[in-house]
């Protein structure tokens, strides 16, 4: 990892779902970063590295998500 993004990620403003206190802490959380990435990390293990997708990703992801693609 770039010291650059070591440093962004650092300071980001990372946010998780607001239903995530009925899941007992097994959540995600994104943070927006410079140039459209988004890194996402697990609220468990903050201080392990986060993983860093292109804006691109993480809409169809999400558009995936919102259509149950990733439904079990």
């Amino acid at each position: 990892m770039s010291e650059g993004l070591s440093d962004e990620l650092a300071r980001a403003e990372w946010r998780k779902a607001k239903a995530s206190g009925a899941n007992n802490g097994n959540c995600l959380e994104v943070a927006s970063l410079s140039d459209g990435r988004v890194g996402i990390r697990d609220t468990e293990a903050p201080d392990q590295a986060p993983f860093v997708v292109r804006g691109s990703v993480w809409a169809a992801f999400v558009d995936g998500a919102k259509k149950g693609e990733f439904d079990f």
